[in-house]
This record gives structure tokens, C-alpha cells and sequence, in this order.
């Protein structure tokens, strides 16, 4: 008999522009199936829903998965919009189990943070004892959904105390943000502040600036709690307002890269940062909401333009090219990102949602 289908998920191209795929667990999968799911609701065309769906199955084995601080992002990014848009139970249910994994094995009491990483090789050779990168932020959407649908409070609890932690911890006097922290398993001191990512440990990787902005801003969202406003609206300024950052509003992949002009810009964390400017608008004063659309509104422009978006069929079909994934690795670096254009799409949604709500100032 024929074995079951493999199903594998795009991830980016390599640098001849063919497709690279990955499995299941790698953290970006789910915005393959969210991405569907937006475009779905947007256009009411079954056969997206049939294939968002196809790979939703292949995703939901991870709702036990206890290795991966990234199910949070991979289970909101599909089930998640899934539930949000549809109230499905079954989705419901998967995201539960899966925040239930995450907070189980990976929340650390002493830090009041939920881990990021495991003990793999490259973690042990730099003798971390408890990693927690500015990426995890993105993960917490997964638990304010789960206490919302089971009224469990630990969940909250738990995104909470890390919200607040990298609040406290991560923030530099400027309002940038280092990228990772680690902490001691036993104390919860913070030991060392660093980049994996970024230019170097002092430096702002555009990205990591970028989730930081998102992560608070949807805190604020979930909790309606003052902080994580005033937190977001501090990030959103360090970014809007750094004389680094070019006029098409689209950032350098390190806003302190030394070689600015003649560096990568970073095409993700511009999606990602349009995207959060959105909605931040709508929860502040006329004045600064008007300058945060402004950006956004440049960012989708710049984004939608030939620089960045590329023609029907090329690019292994990706929207977005200029991606920069991990450069002081030499991966993914100028070429197109799944969740870039996961974000580019839920901006230009978000934009359009605002727009015809007619809310003023719009």
C-alpha cells in the first residue's frame, strides 16, 4: 500500500532561489496554515480552506510537543486564527493541550519566564542555564487564548509574569531591546545579556525590536494592562524615530549594523513592525495613533512596490524578497521569509479592517 503523503511546509529559498521546505517542527510552520486561513476570510475561496486545513492536521501532533518553546507561535499562528475567526471548539481544544505543554515544561518559577531553547549542543557549548530571548513575547498570544477558552488562570498568570520579566530585564535605558537573556534556573538573576542574531550583544537586531513592539502591544490587547501600552508605545518610538531607520521605513536588519547604508534590510521585521503599528494606533492618542499609521502606511507602500514584492510565480512564490534571517550565521540572509509574508498579509488586513470601520480619526 502507498504510505500517507509527506507534507512539508515552505520555509524560504536557498540561495538560487529554489524552494526550501521544512518539517512540521520547525518554528515557522504554522504561518503557512495562518496564512491561508486570512486569505480564506478574505475571500471566501474553499479550495485555501482544503489546503489551510491539510496542513492544520499535520500540525496538531505538536499540541504535545515539550521540546519546542516555538508551539506557541506555531499553534496560534494556524489554530489560533483558526479559532479566532471561527469559535471552532475542536481549535479551541488544540490550543489548550498545547499551552498546557508549553507551561508545563518550560516556565520556570525563579525567572518568572518561560524558556527558550533546549539543551541542544550549541546552547551547551555556551553554558546558558536558562535562555529567554525577546522572540518568546510572540509566544504568550498562545496562553491569553487558553485562558480565554478555559478559564484557567495560570495561563495568564504565566504570560503575565514573563511579559513582565522582559519588561524589567530586557530594556535598555533607550528602550531598545537586547535579544537574549539568561537566566540562573535557581535565582532567576539574570547572568548574562547577549545576541544570537543581532550585530552584537549591545546592538538593536531590527527584529528583535520588532517582536518586542508586537508581543506588548498584543499584552495590552489581551490584559487592557497599562504597562505593556506605555511599553509598546516606548519600543514603537525608539523604532520610529531612530535616525537609522530609511525613509521607505523598511530597517537594516541591526539598526546599529556598522556598515549602514550599504547593509540588508530586513523586509520580516518591516512586516512585522507595520503590522503592530496598526493596532497600536488604535489604542492611543489621536497625535501619536496618526504618526504610527504613517509609518505603517509607508512600510505597506514600500512593501507592495516592486523593491520588495515580487512578480506572480517568481521568488518560489513567495510575496515578500529581502528577508534576513540569521546573518552573523550566514542563514536566510536576503532572501524571502515565511512569516514575512504572513505579516505582510495580516497589515494590509488589519489596514483595510480599519479603514472601513471608519473609527475616527481614519
Amino acid at each position: 500500500a502507498l504510505g500517507r503523503e509527506r507534507i512539508v511546509f515552505p520555509r524560504t529559498t536557498d540561495k538560487n532561489g529554489n524552494l526550501v521546505t521544512c518539517s512540521a517542527y520547525w518554528w515557522t510552520t504554522g504561518f503557512f496554515p495562518g496564512m491561508l486561513c486570512l486569505l480564506y476570510n478574505e475571500t471566501q475561496d474553499d479550495s485555501l480552506h482544503i489546503l489551510a486545513n491539510k496542513y492544520l492536521s499535520e500540525l496538531e501532533p505538536l499540541k504535545y510537543s515539550t521540546v519546542n518553546h516555538d508551539i506557541g507561535w506555531i499553534i496560534n499562528s494556524s489554530y489560533g486564527n483558526f479559532y479566532r475567526l471561527y469559535k471552532n471548539e475542536y481549535y479551541g481544544g488544540v490550543i489548550v493541550q498545547a499551552a498546557k505543554s508549553l507551561t508545563s515544561s518550560r516556565y520556570n518559577p525563579s525567572a518568572r519566564a518561560v524558556r527558550s531553547w533546549d539543551d541542544v549542543d550549541w546552547i551547551k557549548e555556551r553554558g546558558w542555564g536558562f535562555p529567554v530571548n525577546i522572540d518568546n513575547m510572540m509566544n504568550l498570544e498562545l496562553l491569553t487564548t487558553a485562558f480565554k477558552i478555559s478559564k484557567d488562570s495560570s495561563f495568564l498568570r504565566i504570560a503575565i509574569n514573563h511579559a513582565d520579566a522582559t519588561m524589567w530585564n530586557h530594556f535598555r535605558d533607550d528602550n531598545s531591546s537586547y535579544h537574549l537573556l539568561d537566566y540562573d534556573p535557581v535565582t532567576g538573576e539574570v547572568k548574562k545579556k547577549l545576541t544570537v542574531q543581532g550585530y552584537a550583544d549591545s546592538s538593536s537586531w531590527a527584529r528583535g525590536q520588532a517582536w518586542g513592539l508586537y508581543g506588548f502591544t498584543m499584552m495590552y490587547r489581551e490584559t487592557e494592562e497599562l504597562r505593556y501600552l506605555e511599553q509598546a508605545q516606548k519600543i514603537a518610538e525608539f523604532i520610529v524615530n531612530h535616525p537609522n531607520l530609511p525613509e521607505d521605513k523598511i530597517p537594516y536588519w541591526d539598526f546599529d549594523a556598522p556598515d549602514i547604508p550599504n547593509t540588508y534590510r530586513d523586509a520580516s521585521a518591516g512586516a512585522i513592525i507595520c503590522s503592530a503599528l496598526i493596532e497600536l494606533s488604535q489604542f492611543v492618542e489621536e497625535k501619536r495613533s496618526l504618526k504610527y499609521l504613517s509609518v505603517a502606511k509607508q512600510q505597506l507602500l514600500t512593501l507592495s512596490s516592486p523593491a520588495y514584492q515580487a512578480g506572480l510565480g517568481e521568488n518560489a512564490c513567495f510575496i515578500l524578497k529581502h528577508g534576513v534571517g540569521a546573518l552573523p550565521g550566514g542563514s536566510e540572509v536576503d532572501v524571502p521569509l515565511l512569516y514575512a509574508d504572513y505579516y505582510y498579509v495580516e497589515a494590509l488586513i488589519r489596514l483595510k479592517e480599519l479603514l472601513q470601520s471608519g473609527t475616527p480619526p481614519y
